[in-house]
């Protein structure tokens, strides 16, 4: 296979924590933690592995028949893990398009700054490039985040979605605005369960990565 640029240059992570009506707080950790910013060329690499891997275990599906079913398993966990790793957490085209702006003589306004405001909801289709918004977004109103830089390649912001009914949150995305504005990254992740009076506390950590090629 041609040796093609692997390079992440920014990578994005969301954990969460859900605060229940009774006060007490269910520590969920990281959600969702694949690189948002991958190189098209990456992808069409990642593309062509997943042919390869599938044929393969075509192939040992074959040999399950002659009792080979517990090889076959584990070669079906992997391209489940292949399959899966990047399709659900991405920088979208706007947002990119947005920043490259920004970065061209402040060619947008707000500034890339604005990417503060939280949102979720209960859409399952899995992240795109294409996205503009959150696919079924709870109705609620956007919460602007607390920003940080806790170090020095790493912009935080951190905010708390309440609830006023209960819901499957299933996808968050962070925006430019209040309403409307750019989306700039999408998640969809397993159900987190709320009721009336619930509230999640998104912390998104978004790492810019030197180096690379």
């Amino acid at each position: 296979m041609e040796q093609r640029a692997t390079t992440v240059p920014m990578t994005g992570e969301l954990s969460a924590r859900v605060i229940r009506k009774n006060g007490t707080i269910e520590e969920l950790g990281v959600i969702s933690k694949a690189g948002p910013v991958l190189l098209r060329r990456m992808n069409e690499d990642v593309r062509r592995m997943r042919r390869l891997l599938y044929g393969i275990t075509g192939i040992l599906l074959m040999l399950a028949l002659a009792g080979m079913f517990f090889l076959v398993r584990q070669w079906l966990l992997l391209a489940l893990v292949l399959s899966s790793a990047i399709s659900f957490a991405l920088v979208t085209n706007a947002g990119a398009a947005y920043m490259a702006s920004d970065f061209a003589g402040g060619g947008v306004s707000p500034h890339i700054g604005a990417f503060n405001f939280h949102d979720d909801g209960t859409g399952t289709t899995a992240a795109a490039v294409t996205d503009t918004a959150l696919q079924t977004p709870t109705g609620g109103s956007r919460v602007a985040g607390t920003q940080s830089s806790p170090s020095s390649q790493v912009y935080r912001s951190v905010a708390t979605i309440s609830f006023t009914g209960s819901f499957a949150i299933t996808e968050w995305g962070l925006f430019s605005a209040s309403t409307s504005g750019t989306l700039w990254d999408r998640r969809v992740f397993s159900a987190i369960n709320v009721a009336s009076g619930d509230s999640i506390q998104y912390t998104y950590n978004l790492t810019v990565n030197s180096g690379g090629t």
